[in-house]
């Protein structure tokens, strides 16, 4: 039987991160994931990848992570150009402007889990369990009772869900969910363009939704995100490479010169998830398993590394009873406001800049270009963008 303060199910970037910060702190940790753990990253540029803001890269800092993660590959982005396809709307901003070495990290995830797991297991608190699977969980008043498949049994003060969007746990502890379909699919993949990308993230607004053009460590090389309806999602991965080559160019109105695709293309849903109820007794969410987000700004891994930041800060001060009614409250009260701001800030934009509506299209070139020529403004919208 194992025995732990806190178990995390889930062995993504932010049940990670999660474990590290506790572990760090002396308060014992076993983490569960049915997955196995993260490989050595290839040469091969991995499909999922995440925009880092300054605040995360801060908060990987303090955890010894930072390091290995510059060691393997990351690519600090200096510039962002954000236009809208269907107007004359542009804002377009530089770290120089905002005082600052630079804007954010462009990360492959695989290489964010590498890293954690590398320091994790340098960690005498932390116990990784990969390749393992949970078959039931039991709470009382004060433990938390798991039962492993091969049925070992852990006990601990807390749970903490970061399962992802589809969360078992959530679903078990009847923890209601706010869901909306955004009805776009977002198709990921690596291309090759003729220009260099100069450290500048792109993204344009198109009709059907955004394209985002995000630099890695190769200078000709980009991972794209584009997220559009289903039908033309499904049109973008039944052409052959000659013709996506073509589309995505035109797309992002050649501003980077040929583009070549390099990897395979894959896509996946965009749903917005909310959970109404974020603790049960000693079940926590976290990550994925309390909100989803649409990509158009980025926000999804820093949402879910805050909650991490935020409920290490709150475990580890805990000093009369760890992991308290009060301290879970206060963590949820906290974490819910924030995911709520930032869901329907994304909402708002997404709505704003969907479709050809003249009226919509006055609104977006008008509004982008008074940001983009407003001096304190813009330092407001810019300082929002990367999370400072």
């Amino acid at each position: 039987m194992k025995q732990a303060q806190v178990c995390i199910v889930g062995g993504g970037c932010v049940g990670l991160t999660l474990a590290l910060g506790l572990a760090k702190a002396d308060i014992s940790v076993v983490v569960l994931d049915g997955a196995p753990t993260q490989a050595l990253p290839t040469d091969e540029y991995g499909l999922r990848v995440s925009a880092l803001s300054i605040a995360s890269q801060t908060l990987l800092e303090q955890l010894n992570v930072w390091p290995e993660i510059i060691a393997q590959r990351a690519c600090a982005y200096t510039h962002m150009d954000v236009r809208d396809a269907d107007s004359f709307g542009k804002i377009a901003f530089n770290n120089e402007q905002l005082e600052l070495e630079h804007l954010g990290h462009i990360v492959e995830n695989d290489i964010i889990r590498y890293a954690l797991i590398k320091e994790l297991e340098q960690q005498s608190s932390a116990t990784l369990m990969f390749d393992t699977q949970y078959q039931q969980i039991h709470q009382s008043e004060s433990d938390v009772f798991i039962t492993l498949k091969s049925g070992e049994p852990i006990i601990a003060k807390l749970l903490v869900a970061a399962d992802g969007a589809n969360s078992a746990i959530r679903k078990q502890f009847n923890m209601a969910l706010s869901f909306k379909d955004y009805d776009h699919h977002a198709l990921v993949a690596t291309v090759k363009t003729k220009e260099q990308h100069a450290n500048t993230a792109r993204q344009v607004f198109l009709p059907t939704g955004p394209l985002a053009f995000l630099p890695l460590s190769d200078e000709h090389t980009h991972s794209i995100v584009w997220s559009t309806s289903p039908n033309h999602c499904d049109e973008l991965l039944a052409m052959d490479d000659t013709a996506f080559n073509k589309a995505v160019m035109a797309a992002i109105d050649g501003q980077c010169g040929l583009c070549e695709v390099q990897s395979k293309r894959t896509a996946f849903p965009l749903k917005m998830r909310y959970a109404q109820q974020w603790v049960s007794g000693k079940v926590v969410l976290i990550g994925d398993a309390a909100h989803t987000i649409h990509p158009l700004a980025g926000l999804g891994m820093n949402l879910g590394l805050k909650d991490a930041a935020y409920l290490i800060e709150l475990l580890t001060s805990d000093s009369k009873e760890f992991a308290s009614t009060r301290t879970l409250r206060d963590y949820e009260r906290t974490r819910k406001l924030d995911a709520q701001k930032h869901i329907a800030m994304m909402q708002g934009l997404k709505e704003l800049f969907e479709g050809a509506n003249p009226v919509k299209k006055l609104i977006r070139g008008v509004g982008l270009s008074l940001v983009d020529n407003l001096g304190p403004i813009k330092h407001l919208f810019a300082k929002e963008a990367i999370g400072k």
